[in-house]
């Protein structure tokens, strides 16, 4: 609910609900809130006051709506987000009085270096009040969430804005967005005849060929945010902290769902946005009026709305820009992201450099789920997310402590071979149970495929890893059935490992990957294995010599034996040592050139 429109009380110079340039100063009555409730009877809504600023609606208006609001029982959760210069002990009353339970989120840019792109319409910075809110906060007992804006302003400093943050003792929760505005080749017209000193330092700041001084590139963002969630797991902020987008990544890595929209299937037909001239569309973020969908009054049903969703062009757009995840390995840890910015991207030609982001930030955040005590694998580009189902084992911690020791008893076991070369307990192909077994089994050797038995053999016994799987790599049998890939599954014993296997496995495949023969290439795969008796899991990694998307599959089984001597060949001459890194660099320091970014800041 934009309870306002556009109408605040500050002139930040990226707004995006200034930017659609429509009339403010209305405000949302309370008599629209039970046009909505009863508009969408049976569901469950959750309502965000939003603006503009929602508190220069003023106390009494505020009033009524947060009245109305507690007696619809439809409505299971208020949210207030507010810029927080207005915010006093007359308003935390109002807010006990009324909707004890409603929650708040400030929006705040980090410390005070950050926020210099929020301003007033005088181009003061107005972050000194927007701290004593958060102050104010903390002493009345109360927590709230903050809304971060990642600009030029707070690259490269993630742990330092991440502690400025924390150490609001009101602050439960962090969410940092990114400032995507690539697109934006204009300064926003202002409201009067004369244009304010924020809208003239706006137009300093926009260039008119290229993008604001306060955007930033998909590739910027990820950085920021694997440096603060590595921060904000070494410095123990998770403790009291929600941070996002880390959360959510780390939820879906997890299988676990999120209500983040930006990783979850309810995207922009889940989301509403109400003015106070009636005007009703999806989610604020897309463009309007595109995104408008009909108007309050006019919307007589829960299906002329779902009608107008599916004659809106915008939408169906936004559906398209989907279609790409369909095929992609990271479609459920990802959810497609933002529509939004999907559709802003897709217009500048550059929708790659916002999935290359998501892939990004999800490598790195899976690295440090894997190992969290080291930063170094969150900058890999050569391990990346790849979840493997069905990827099981009966007893985990009984096979590790079988490969351990060799003095345990090893029973026998039933090995078959189909007619392709599979090796398992029945002999077929395809995906099927396999015994577990270790080097000191007398078995060993005869349960490895031949075509795989050398990278086995490197990995066990010279690098003296544990292997939990193999496969030497299998054409499909028949019609529908997929082609293997030759790959070893590594499990490493501890987290320590872990980062040692991992490295050396980066070290090993970059110095490989360039006398591959072009129908190989040859990834590292973070995964998780399943213990079935325990139902826990363990990080393993696995190293996958796939087929190179323009050859065929005759083209890589050709191939693929020259190609895994090459893999040895370069495996031979590493070993997994601990405190030793992998071949991907470290973040640089900030150049002359982001530096100078940052300074172009308003001050």
């Amino acid at each position: 609910m934009k309870l306002r429109g556009e109408t605040c009380d500050i002139d930040c110079l990226y707004c995006y609900e200034k930017r659609k340039e429509t009339p403010g100063g209305a405000r949302i009555e309370p008599e629209q809130i039970r046009r909505l409730a009863d508009l969408f009877r049976g569901r469950p809504l959750a309502v965000e006051l939003h603006g503009g600023e929602p508190l220069t609606a003023g106390k009494d208006q505020l009033a009524s709506i947060l009245a109305e609001l507690a007696g619809q029982p439809s409505v299971i959760r208020v949210n207030l987000q507010t810029n927080g210069v207005l915010l006093d002990d007359e308003w935390l009353d109002l807010f006990d009085e009324l909707y004890p339970d409603l929650q708040i989120g400030v929006s705040m840019d980090g410390d005070a270096r950050g926020n210099a792109w929020r301003v007033g319409y005088d181009g003061r910075p107005v972050y000194p009040r927007v701290a004593a809110a958060l102050r104010l906060l903390a002493e009345r007992g109360r927590s709230a969430g903050v809304i971060a804006a990642v600009t030029p302003a707070v690259l490269g400093r993630a742990e330092a804005v991440l502690d400025h943050i924390a150490g609001f003792g009101s602050v439960n929760a962090v969410s940092f967005v990114p400032c995507f505005d690539s697109s934006v080749r204009r300064s926003t017209e202002p409201a009067g005849r004369r244009a304010t000193a924020s809208r003239m330092l706006q137009q300093a700041h926009v260039n008119g060929s290229g993008a604001p001084d306060w955007a930033i590139h998909p590739a910027d963002y990820a950085d920021f945010v694997l440096a603060a969630t590595a921060h904000w797991i070494e410095e123990g902020h998770f403790s009291r902290l929600k941070l996002e987008p880390a959360v959510s990544a780390i939820r879906r890595l997890r299988g676990l769902e999120t209500g983040f929209c930006h990783f979850n299937d309810l995207k922009c037909d889940h989301v509403f946005t109400l003015y106070p001239d009636g005007r009703f569309g999806s989610c604020d973020e897309l463009p309007w009026p595109q995104a408008r969908l009909t108007s309050l009054p006019e919307a007589g049903s829960q299906r002329e709305v779902r009608d107008a969703q599916r004659s809106s062009v915008l939408l169906d757009q936004g559906k398209s820009l989907m279609r790409r995840c369909v095929n992609c390995a990271y479609q459920h840890t990802c959810g497609g992201g933002c529509v939004a910015t999907r559709w802003r991207y897709d217009l500048a030609g550059d929708q790659d450099a916002y999935c290359d982001y998501r892939m990004r930030m999800i490598d790195g955040i899976a690295a440090l789920l894997a190992q969290p005590a080291d930063r170094s694998g969150a900058w890999c580009r050569t391990a990346s997310w790849r979840p493997r189902d069905p990827n099981s084992m009966a007893d985990v911690q009984g096979f590790l402590t079988r490969w351990n020791d060799p003095t345990l008893p090893r029973p026998p076991v039933r090995l078959r071979t189909s007619v392709h070369g599979n090796i398992n307990t029945v002999g077929l192909p395809g995906v099927h149970e396999a015994d577990d077994l270790d080097p000191a089994h007398p078995q060993w050797h005869q349960a490895i495929e031949p075509g795989v038995r050398s990278l086995v053999d490197v990995c066990a016994v010279r690098w003296e890893c544990v292997t939990y799987d193999s496969c030497q790599g299998h054409r499909s049998p028949e019609a529908g059935q997929a082609a293997a890939p030759r790959r070893v599954g590594l499990l490493p014993r501890d987290r320590d490992e872990y980062t040692a296997v991992a490295g050396a496995l980066c070290r090993s495949v970059t110095a490989a990957t360039p006398h591959l023969p072009s129908a190989v290439e040859v990834e590292v795969g973070r995964a998780d294995l399943t213990c079935e008796q325990s139902g826990r899991t363990y990080p393993v990694l696995d190293l996958v010599m796939r087929r190179a998307e323009d050859h065929t599959w005759d083209d890589y089984f050709e191939h693929l034996d020259a190609a895994t001597t090459t893999v040895v060949r370069a495996l031979d001459a590493e070993r997994p040592v601990p405190g030793t890194g992998c071949a991907c660099p470290c973040p640089a320091p900030r150049t002359e050139a982001s530096a100078e970014a940052d300074r172009r800041v308003p001050s």
